[in-house]
């Protein structure tokens, strides 16, 4: 995403200036918390290109977690299992609480840290910005912004908090997982907007991703990128998505917990960009 928002300001499409809103979710979160740093474009990519690449096989939050294969296998089954959309997110919530005492009680801790550690600016941007996460009691949506009373790398936390992999984030008493169980997107609160440009690093596939890959999380409907879409159009917004070309897809590879593809997902999701500013201005 970063790559992406970096190649269409070199084409002259500087999205964190013009942008009126910047909604984030999960990864996406602490994209758009560094889209709304204030930092260049080009610097944010450099950050990216520069970070030394974390090692296979470690936890990708550092701290302890659940197999993946059998966190995955879970998902799955609750995508399975699931009636509505509601039902999946209070199922996933569930899945999250449980895995609360496994993770540990030290986990929360770093796992923050961590989050913190990768913020631009520990404060909220004056300029509008909306970091999702779901209730895991209530499964209900979770819209935090600058006037939530909620600090920044507790909005990201709980945005990034996927259950099983990272224990589910305390907020005010209420606890927290990763926004992508509503949507990989969540381009619906961009409703209102004339102009919406949707940055889907998971969409516009044939299909889910691979069979244990969070993002393939089953996607009610409402909840996929599709509806969302064609709900914004109804009510009279343009909407460009840009979804991985087939070099960007290359370079991210099918397993998205490897850090590894950090890199070259940064300087094809670059070139990717430039590509797309023409496509993208028209709106």
């Amino acid at each position: 995403m970063i790559g992406i928002i970096a190649g269409l300001a070199e084409a002259g499409l500087d999205m964190t200036e013009v942008a009126d809103l910047v909604v984030g979710t999960s990864a996406g979160a602490t994209a758009a918390a560094q889209m709304r740093s204030g930092i260049p474009p080009a610097e944010l990519l450099a950050s990216v290109l520069s970070a030394p690449v974390q090692p296979v096989g470690q936890s990708r939050q550092g701290a302890p977690s659940l197999p993946m294969a059998t966190v995955f296998e879970r998902m799955r089954a609750i995508g399975a299992a699931a009636t509505s959309a509601a039902d999946l997110r209070r199922a996933m919530g569930a899945f999250g609480l449980e895995s609360d005492p496994i993770l540990g009680p030290a986990a929360a801790e770093q796992r923050r840290a961590m989050v913190a550690a990768r913020l631009p600016r520990p404060e909220w941007p004056d300029r509008p910005m909306i970091v999702v996460a779901i209730d895991a009691h209530t499964g209900e949506l979770a819209a935090f912004h600058r006037d939530s009373g909620v600090d920044l790398v507790d909005a990201v936390t709980a945005s990034t908090a996927m259950p099983g992999l990272a224990p589910t984030h305390s907020i005010n008493g209420a606890r927290y997982i990763n926004g992508g169980v509503r949507s990989a997107e969540n381009a619906d609160l961009a409703s209102g907007y004339a102009n919406v440009v949707v940055l889907s690093p998971f969409g516009g596939r044939s299909g889910s991703l691979p069979e244990g890959q969070f993002e393939g999380l089953r996607r009610l409907p409402g909840a996929d990128l599709e509806s969302q879409v064609e709900g914004l159009r109804k009510q009279g917004s343009r909407v460009e998505v840009i979804t991985p070309d087939a070099d960007s897809r290359a370079a991210m590879g099918t397993n998205q917990m490897d850090l590894a593809t950090r890199i070259p997902s940064a300087r094809a999701g670059f070139a990717q960009g430039k590509r797309e500013a023409a496509r993208v201005e028209l709106l």
